[in-house]
């Protein structure tokens, strides 16, 4: 089964709440999550739910009104479910929750936010080494490089959006 990483900003384009986003980028991101909580692809996510915490601080946990508001209402239900998520351990540096031994230390990273480097290091902690879903985070982009050269994969779902934007 394929097993994939969501970065965060997959359910707020879901949610219709990314004007950069197309009416095709909204739908590729309801798509890619409905394949997860429909059971065709498993979720990976951290045993400390650091993740789920960032989404519960961006979406609606209760749930409504948008299809990524009930992607975190499924994660906070399933994330303990082998049969629909994998978890990993990471490894905060210090007492910080935005520096992980498992990211790489390449310097072509060092201005990779911090704030999304545990979707890198879980992606590194897991051994199939899933790919992460980004959507229209332009930042991400411009390290697609780097990271694909520390064995890092993102999908793209809004690459035309972002080319879009980046060329504007």
């Amino acid at each position: 089964m394929m097993k994939v990483i969501v970065d965060t900003n997959v359910p707020l384009v879901a949610n219709g709440r990314a004007e950069q986003a197309s009416e095709d980028c909204v739908e590729a991101c309801i798509d890619e999550l409905m394949k997860i909580t429909e059971g065709d692809v498993k979720l990976v996510l951290d045993d400390q739910r650091r993740i789920i915490e960032e989404y519960r601080n961006k979406l609606n946990p209760g749930g409504f009104p948008g299809v990524g508001d009930a992607f975190l209402k499924w994660a906070e239900i399933n994330w303990a479910n082998p049969q629909q998520c994998d978890l990993v351990s990471i490894t905060p540096i210090d007492d910080s929750e935005t520096d992980f031994q498992e990211f790489p230390t390449d310097p072509a990273l060092t201005d990779f936010d911090p704030d999304d480097r545990k979707f890198i290091a879980v992606a590194l902690a897991h051994a199939e080494k899933p790919p992460i879903l980004q959507a229209v985070d332009s930042a991400w982009w411009n390290f697609r490089d780097a990271l694909r050269q520390n064995g890092v994969t993102i999908d793209f779902i809004c690459e035309d959006d972002i080319r879009s934007m980046l060329s504007q």
